[in-house]
Protein backbone atom coordinates (compact mmCIF):
# COMPACT_ATOMS: atom_id res chain seq x y z
CA UNK A 1 0.00 0.00 0.00
CA UNK A 2 0.67 3.55 -0.52
CA UNK A 3 2.58 6.02 1.99
CA UNK A 4 -0.24 8.89 2.86
CA UNK A 5 1.96 12.24 2.63
CA UNK A 6 1.50 15.07 4.38
CA UNK A 7 -0.29 17.94 1.79
CA UNK A 8 1.47 21.08 3.53
CA UNK A 9 4.60 19.22 2.59
CA UNK A 10 3.30 18.69 -0.72
CA UNK A 11 2.56 22.26 -1.28
CA UNK A 12 5.80 23.46 1.09
CA UNK A 13 8.06 25.96 -1.65
CA UNK A 14 5.18 25.64 -3.96
CA UNK A 15 1.84 27.47 -3.28
CA UNK A 16 2.64 28.12 0.84
CA UNK A 17 5.43 29.23 1.97
CA UNK A 18 7.45 28.11 5.43
CA UNK A 19 6.26 29.87 8.49
CA UNK A 20 9.51 30.54 9.43
CA UNK A 21 12.61 31.65 7.32
CA UNK A 22 15.58 31.90 8.86
CA UNK A 23 18.69 29.55 8.93
CA UNK A 24 19.85 27.95 12.42
CA UNK A 25 23.19 26.51 12.58
CA UNK A 26 24.34 25.18 15.30
CA UNK A 27 21.75 27.00 17.53
CA UNK A 28 19.00 25.91 15.39
CA UNK A 29 17.26 24.04 18.93
CA UNK A 30 16.91 27.62 20.80
CA UNK A 31 15.96 29.61 17.76
CA UNK A 32 13.05 26.95 17.28
CA UNK A 33 12.04 27.43 21.13
CA UNK A 34 12.06 31.10 20.74
CA UNK A 35 9.85 30.83 17.60
CA UNK A 36 7.42 29.03 19.71
CA UNK A 37 7.43 31.29 22.42
CA UNK A 38 6.76 34.12 20.16
CA UNK A 39 4.27 31.88 18.70
CA UNK A 40 2.54 31.43 22.16
CA UNK A 41 3.10 34.92 22.88
CA UNK A 42 1.04 36.44 20.27
CA UNK A 43 -1.62 33.88 19.84
CA UNK A 44 -2.22 34.41 23.72
CA UNK A 45 -1.91 38.43 23.53
CA UNK A 46 -4.04 38.97 20.64
CA UNK A 47 -6.47 36.41 20.83
CA UNK A 48 -9.24 38.91 20.24
CA UNK A 49 -7.51 40.38 16.77
CA UNK A 50 -8.33 37.59 14.83
CA UNK A 51 -4.90 36.00 13.95
CA UNK A 52 -4.86 34.33 10.47
CA UNK A 53 -0.64 33.72 10.33
CA UNK A 54 2.55 34.57 12.32
CA UNK A 55 5.69 34.95 9.78
CA UNK A 56 8.92 34.77 11.75
CA UNK A 57 12.06 36.08 9.88
CA UNK A 58 15.74 36.05 11.29
CA UNK A 59 19.01 37.78 10.36
CA UNK A 60 21.42 38.30 12.44
CA UNK A 61 20.71 41.17 14.44
CA UNK A 62 16.72 41.73 13.43
CA UNK A 63 13.77 39.29 14.43
CA UNK A 64 11.04 40.24 11.56
CA UNK A 65 7.53 39.09 12.36
CA UNK A 66 4.58 39.83 10.47
CA UNK A 67 1.19 39.29 11.80
CA UNK A 68 -1.94 38.65 8.94
CA UNK A 69 -5.15 39.71 11.21
CA UNK A 70 -8.74 40.25 10.29
CA UNK A 71 -8.75 43.06 12.59
CA UNK A 72 -5.35 45.21 12.76
CA UNK A 73 -6.83 48.27 14.64
CA UNK A 74 -6.75 45.63 17.34
CA UNK A 75 -3.07 45.37 17.72
CA UNK A 76 -2.20 48.99 16.48
CA UNK A 77 -3.71 50.68 19.18
CA UNK A 78 -4.54 54.86 19.27
CA UNK A 79 -1.44 55.96 17.40
CA UNK A 80 0.85 52.89 17.32
CA UNK A 81 0.92 52.71 20.74
CA UNK A 82 0.24 48.34 21.30
CA UNK A 83 2.34 47.85 18.27
CA UNK A 84 5.57 49.72 20.76
CA UNK A 85 4.29 48.03 23.87
CA UNK A 86 4.22 44.94 22.06
CA UNK A 87 7.39 45.52 19.80
CA UNK A 88 9.46 46.00 24.32
CA UNK A 89 7.56 43.04 25.15
CA UNK A 90 8.88 40.98 22.31
CA UNK A 91 12.29 42.37 23.25
CA UNK A 92 12.34 41.09 26.67
CA UNK A 93 11.55 37.29 25.42
CA UNK A 94 14.20 37.12 22.86
CA UNK A 95 16.54 39.98 23.82
CA UNK A 96 16.97 41.14 20.32
CA UNK A 97 15.54 43.74 17.89
CA UNK A 98 12.09 43.10 16.72
CA UNK A 99 10.22 44.64 14.01
CA UNK A 100 6.33 43.84 14.00
CA UNK A 101 4.52 44.41 10.23
CA UNK A 102 0.51 43.80 10.04
CA UNK A 103 -1.04 42.85 7.71
CA UNK A 104 -5.03 42.83 6.98
CA UNK A 105 -6.57 39.85 5.89
CA UNK A 106 -9.53 41.38 3.48
CA UNK A 107 -11.55 38.26 3.37
CA UNK A 108 -11.84 36.50 6.66
CA UNK A 109 -14.41 33.82 5.70
CA UNK A 110 -12.66 31.98 3.44
CA UNK A 111 -9.44 31.72 6.31
CA UNK A 112 -9.79 28.27 8.12
CA UNK A 113 -8.01 29.47 11.12
CA UNK A 114 -9.86 32.77 11.38
CA UNK A 115 -13.12 30.95 11.26
CA UNK A 116 -12.26 28.44 13.86
CA UNK A 117 -10.98 31.35 16.25
CA UNK A 118 -14.29 32.40 16.28
CA UNK A 119 -16.33 29.64 16.58
CA UNK A 120 -14.18 28.66 19.64
CA UNK A 121 -14.02 31.67 21.14
CA UNK A 122 -18.26 31.61 20.97
CA UNK A 123 -18.34 28.23 22.18
CA UNK A 124 -16.27 29.10 25.46
CA UNK A 125 -18.63 31.94 25.45
CA UNK A 126 -21.74 29.86 26.08
CA UNK A 127 -23.05 29.89 22.81
CA UNK A 128 -24.34 27.49 21.52
CA UNK A 129 -22.00 25.67 19.20
CA UNK A 130 -24.51 25.02 16.39
CA UNK A 131 -25.55 28.70 16.41
CA UNK A 132 -22.01 29.46 16.60
CA UNK A 133 -21.27 27.12 12.84
CA UNK A 134 -24.32 28.69 11.45
CA UNK A 135 -23.23 32.26 12.21
CA UNK A 136 -19.55 31.17 10.76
Amino acid sequence: MGQKANPIANRLGIIKGWDSNWYGGNDYSTKLVEDNKIREYLNERLAKASISKIIIERTLKLITVTVNTARPGIIIGKGGQEVDKLKEELKKITKKEVQINIYEVKRPEPDATIVANNIARQVEGKISFRRAIKMA
